[in-house]
């Protein structure tokens, strides 16, 4: 017997507008402290003024973009101060996240893991020396392996916080991999966070989450000292 299929839903055109916005502002189409002109949004998204000021008003609220009531919306600056708040926040999140996922998660949890860490490494595997930071494949992946990761926490709050900062530390990742001659894999890391996750060690999974963390920022640090020579 045919069996009718469900329509797919279409999201709000502010969840759209958002969504998008989101994206550029994280892949660095929008560079920091560009400006984001409203009329420009319109013709380059093709949604009305409406849907185009709540997503930047949500934005604003994530800390990606910056309001101002009488110079509008501009892109948040890239700055070492940010990126310290923001890794600090991580490690007092994500790291909470994770021993409560270690302490709650079931077998299908555990699954949801090991098959994020499967696909990640399989995409960093058929990549080349270039920065693997800036490829779209990679980065969806490896935000899904740390997903996982903490998935299994009770708290819905903590898992969307941490959500918001890991991709606010993305935007960092990819704006230091324009200036990296070499990629600096973590597959490693990934593997030995994942094996201590999988044997219930809290313990030492937290402490190498928090390394994994405090690497990233060491790493885009001596990037953005390296800029700031260079401009000097």
């Amino acid at each position: 017997m045919y069996k009718k299929e469900t329509p797919t839903r279409t999201p709000p055109l502010v969840d759209q507008a958002f969504a998008q916005l989101r994206h550029d502002v994280l892949s660095g189409t929008y560079g920091a402290g560009a400006k984001l002109k409203l009329d420009e949004l319109q013709t380059a998204y093709g949604f009305s003024s409406s849907p185009l000021r709540e997503a930047l008003s949500r934005l604003a609220q994530e800390g990606l973009i910056r309001a101002d009531e009488r110079r509008g919306f501009r892109v948040a600056a890239i700055s070492e101060e940010d990126l310290a708040d923001i890794t600090r926040m991580r490690v007092m999140l994500d790291v909470q996240a994770l021993r409560e996922s270690i302490a709650h998660g079931d077998d299908a949890w555990e699954a949801s893991v090991v098959g994020a860490y499967h696909r990640l490494e399989k995409v960093e595997g058929r990549l080349g020396d270039g920065p693997v930071i800036l490829d779209n494949d990679w980065t969806e992946l490896h935000t899904a392996f740390h997903t996982a990761l903490i998935s299994a926490s009770p708290s819905e709050r903590l898992r969307t916080w941490s959500a918001s900062l890991f991709d606010q530390a993305e935007r960092y990742r990819r704006y230091s991999a324009r200036f990296r001659k070499t990629s600096r894999r973590k597959s490693n890391e990934h593997r030995k966070l994942m094996d201590a996750t999988l044997r219930r060690d809290a313990d030492t999974a937290c402490a190498l989450l928090e390394e994994h963390i405090l690497s990233t920022q060491r790493n885009v640090m001596a990037v953005l000292a390296q800029v700031e020579q260079q401009d000097g």
